[in-house]
């Protein structure tokens, strides 16, 4: 008696790759070296001690302040109730103030705390490095032009 073949249990092999046609896709790809550039970052960050939402809001209160936390939120697009939290974070920590917003006392506005400048800076530093290693592939035209692509796609003003 011959004996019986069954079909296999597993999937049939090809010589592609497997995802080929999504590997493909310019968003498949933009998410992974976003991936990629957020790990480096948030890495080079919590070095510092802190979070990427952490550095993001200290880095727009430097900018804006004294900012009143709606307008905080609203500029940065986090929802009010999460950046509470984050400021509790930051404010526990010595690296920014809350007190009555100068143009409405029923509004608290935010500034940063000496320290908190000074670890924005640290922070600032070590994140251009880990940007730095993202598009270190790239000549210094690649990568000019790499900004000027991914700013044009991305809907921000540049």
């Amino acid at each position: 008696m011959a004996a019986e073949t069954f079909p296999s249990a597993e999937p049939e092999r090809t010589s592609e790759p497997p995802l080929t046609a999504i590997r493909a896709l310019p968003s498949w790809i933009l998410g992974r070296a976003a991936a990629r550039g957020r790990a480096l970052v948030a890495d080079a960050l919590a070095a510092e001690g802190l979070k990427m939402w952490h550095h993001v809001a200290l880095s727009a209160v430097r900018d804006l302040a004294p900012v009143a936390q709606a307008d905080l939120a609203r500029g940065i697009a986090l929802d009010p109730k999460d950046l509470v939290g984050i400021l509790n974070d930051l404010q526990r920590a010595g690296l920014v103030v809350r007190a009555p917003d100068p143009g409405d006392r029923r509004k608290n506005a935010v500034s940063l705390t000496e320290e908190g400048g000074l670890l924005l800076e640290r922070c600032e530093q070590a994140a251009r490095t880990a940007n730095e290693e993202l598009l270190a592939p790239l000549s210094a035209a690649e990568r000019e032009l790499f900004i000027l692509l991914l700013t044009r796609i991305s809907g921000v003003e540049g």
